[in-house]
């Protein structure tokens, strides 16, 4: 089968490898179909490394995925072939303490997809655990499936910052996870959601899912308009979703007094500069979010709902021999005006 490796920054191939086989009773064999690059495969793609998980063989990356079930474990009873499923990337032990603390994210023996050294999704056939597959309905297709992780890390997310009805939010960066963030913040009752993005195309989408006030920060100081436009207030909830060196800072300045920032972004130096006596001065809550946990059905629900609609930030499809071309226009600065990209499999 097909499958597409990193071997080095900048340097990924699209090769024949092994069929992966059944093996446990709880497994499933799944075909690929639909995977979205993910900001983070894109640091892999670039850098080669995401702090201390460094790339050092080479990796099949890629984590947001979602096929069609092909075959079955004799344990496996929720499924059956043809089943379309979105799939959940982490798989936890379930014994260590933060699973049994309920925080599996957390887990201490986790293995994620396209993390050194569990391989990831852009390949054509996968095996994977029966509770970690989710059924799609016939609402949901399947690219929209591969969505799901995506709205999965802004349900956990907002749930970090405890939004609550009435409450005044900002999201720091518009990439998909920015997008998500607000789309859900929006559904949680949030009264006012701002939304800094220096791409177009994206600051465009936040607009159609609920973003109030939407910036352009190369034309304006993101942290001056919103302070003047909450008449220095500040937000109760500032979500950082850039990854960039000063917008971390910014979600410190944007809070209010006792607010809440939740650090989702990842700085490609892995390095976070904060001013602290501006945090501390205002007794801040700084949350950082750590992928997800338990969301897939109701990212689902949501789905299935019509309250989001998962294939709506999909702008590019990239077969999977084309994936290079795809990484090569996500690295630029512009992402060439892309909000989300998914490879076709």
């Amino acid at each position: 089968m097909k499958a597409a490796l990193l071997y080095k920054p900048g340097d990924i191939r699209v090769e024949e490898i092994e069929e992966p086989k059944v093996q446990n009773p709880d497994e499933v064999l799944v075909k690929v179909e639909y995977v979205g690059i993910c900001g983070s495969d894109v640091h892999y793609y670039a850098e080669g490394e995401i702090g201390d998980a460094v790339l050092e063989d080479p990796l099949i990356i890629g984590h947001e995925p979602a096929g069609v079930v092909l075959e079955l474990g004799p344990s496996v009873k929720s499924l059956k072939p043809g089943d379309r499923v979105a799939i959940d990337p982490a798989i936890h032990c379930g014994r260590c303490e933060p699973c049994l603390e309920g925080n599996p994210n957390l887990c201490l023996n986790i293995r994620f997809f396209g993390t050194p050294p569990q391989q990831g999704a852009f390949r054509e056939k996968l095996v994977h655990p029966e509770h970690l597959l989710f059924k799609l309905p016939p609402e949901i297709s399947t690219a929209g499936g591969a969505m799901l992780e995506v709205y999965g890390v802004a349900i956990h997310a907002v749930e970090l910052g405890k939004v609550k009805p009435g409450y005044e939010v900002a999201v720091i960066g518009g990439g998909p996870v920015g997008l998500a963030t607000a789309q859900i913040a929006a559904l949680s009752g949030a009264s006012r959601i701002f939304l800094s993005e220096p791409i177009p195309e994206r600051r465009e989408m936040a607009k159609k899912l609920g973003a109030d006030v939407v910036i352009d920060p190369t034309r304006a100081d993101t942290v001056q308009l919103i302070m003047d436009l909450t008449n220095g207030r500040g937000v109760d909830v500032a979500f950082e979703a850039a990854g960039e060196k000063e917008t971390f800072q910014q979600c410190v300045d944007l809070c209010k007094n006792g607010g809440t920032a939740v650090f989702i972004g990842i700085p490609s130096d892995d390095r976070i500069i904060l001013t602290a006596s501006r945090a501390r001065r205002k007794g801040l809550t700084i949350r950082m979010a750590r992928r997800m946990k338990n969301v897939y059905p109701r990212a689902i629900k949501l789905a299935a709902s019509g309250r989001i609609d998962p294939e709506e930030m999909i702008s590019h499809l990239f077969p999977l021999e084309r994936i290079a071309e795809a990484f090569e226009m996500l690295k630029g600065k512009d992402k060439g005006g892309a909000i989300k990209v998914m490879i076709e499999i």
